[in-house]
């Protein structure tokens, strides 16, 4: 009998090619952050329907539409991150944490602008995003 050491959590590695470098890292993001978000929506509704004790199809068909919107959403966030950043790195020439505040920044500001938002808060979302992206990346240089 052999025994296989596995280290970390389970992974599931699935390689869309799109084509191009630009659409695989975007598309990847797109379904693994979109997945996460709507396996959360799935979980945290799944809790709401076991404490209420009754569980009908309206809650099942309301729980799979929030899952998909939730997806859908955070799926393009990431996928616009992502595709910006490698964006900023192919325009620059190099891979930094710079990149990373850009992208930020830009999603920040687009998400924002298409939630409706004023100037003002447009501009504070575009900064939390390259201020979010930053540490995000200075954490990945620590390890």
């Amino acid at each position: 009998m052999a025994w296989v050491r596995v280290s970390g959590p389970p992974r599931v590695e699935v390689a869309i090619d799109m084509g191009h470098p630009f659409l695989n890292l975007t598309v990847d993001a797109f379904l693994r952050i979109g997945t996460i978000a709507a396996t959360r929506v799935g979980a945290e509704d799944t809790y709401h329907i076991i404490q209420k004790r009754n569980i009908s199809s309206h809650d099942f068909e309301k729980t799979l539409k929030k899952m998909c919107k939730e997806g859908v959403y955070w799926g393009t966030v990431a996928g616009l991150y992502v595709g910006t950043g490698y964006g900023v790195e192919r325009i620059r020439g190099t891979r930094d944490w710079k990149n990373a505040m850009i992208g930020g920044a830009v999603t920040g500001a687009v998400v924002s602008a298409v939630s409706n938002n004023k100037k003002d808060k447009i501009a504070i979302d575009a900064i939390t995003g390259a201020a979010i992206a930053t540490a995000a990346e200075f954490i990945n240089y620590l390890e």
